[in-house]
C-alpha cells in the first residue's frame, strides 16, 4: 500500500490542507493519507494556539467523510517535541511492507537538513516536495520527487486572524471546523 504522511500543527486544519492532500493522493496514487498532528513543534517555540484535544477534534470533523484520510495520533500520544524521524520509524514499524511518502511543502523541504536525523528520513520514506503552480520545488538529493499542488492562499494564521476580526471562516476551513471554533471560542485572542 502507498501511504502519504502529512504532519503539522493543524491549528486549525484548513481547506488548503485538505486540497493539497487530495492532490497528492491522486498524483502519487496513495491509498491513504495519514494526518499526523504534532504534540510540540521543534521550530515553533511559542507552542500551539489551541490545545491538542481541540486540534484533534477539528481534524476528526474535517476528515469525517473521507475514508482515504486517516487521523494518526502517534505524535500526540507520544507527547513532547515531535520529530519526523521518530514518527517515520514508528510508521515503518506499523507498516513494514508499505511505501511511505512524506509530504512536505516546498518551504519545509528547504529546511529538511535542519530536522533531527534528517539523513534517516529518506531511508524510511520518499520525501515529496509539494509546490504550488509557478513555484519551483527545491532540487536536493533528499527529495525523491516533487509534485505541483493547487495554490490556495489559505493558512492557519489567516484562519486565526479571521476569528479575531470576526470575519467569515467559510472560505478558510470546513463548516464543521468553523462551528467547532465558534462553540469552543478558540482563537479569539492573540496569535
Amino acid at each position: 500500500m502507498r501511504i502519504g504522511v502529512l504532519g503539522g500543527s493543524f491549528d486549525p486544519v484548513h481547506l488548503a490542507h485538505l486540497t493539497v492532500a487530495e492532490a497528492a493522493a491522486a498524483g502519487l496514487g496513495l491509498a491513504q493519507v495519514r494526518f499526523v498532528p504534532a504534540a510540540e513543534q521543534p521550530f515553533k517555540p511559542k507552542g500551539h494556539h489551541a490545545a491538542a484535544q481541540h486540534r484533534v477534534a477539528m481534524l476528526e470533523l474535517a476528515l469525517a467523510d473521507r475514508a482515504e484520510f486517516v487521523l494518526d495520533l502517534r505524535e500526540i500520544e507520544r507527547g513532547g517535541i515531535s520529530h519526523t524521524v521518530e514518527t517515520l520509524a514508528s510508521l515503518r514499524h506499523d507498516f513494514p511492507g508499505d511505501e511511505l511518502f512524506l509530504m512536505v511543502g516546498a518551504d519545509a523541504a528547504l529546511e529538511l537538513p535542519r530536522w533531527r536525523d534528517s539523513s534517516r528520513i529518506g531511508e524510511m520514506a520518499q520525501v515529496v516536495a509539494m509546490s504550488r503552480a509557478g513555484a519551483v520545488a527545491p532540487a536536493a538529493p533528499y527529495i525523491a520527487q516533487s509534485i505541483t499542488v493547487p495554490s490556495l492562499d489559505i493558512s492557519s494564521s489567516a484562519a486565526r486572524q479571521a476569528v479575531r476580526e470576526g470575519t467569515s471562516l467559510g472560505h478558510l476551513v470546513p463548516e464543521s471546523v468553523a462551528e467547532y471554533i465558534r462553540t469552543h471560542e478558540l482563537y479569539y485572542s492573540g496569535d
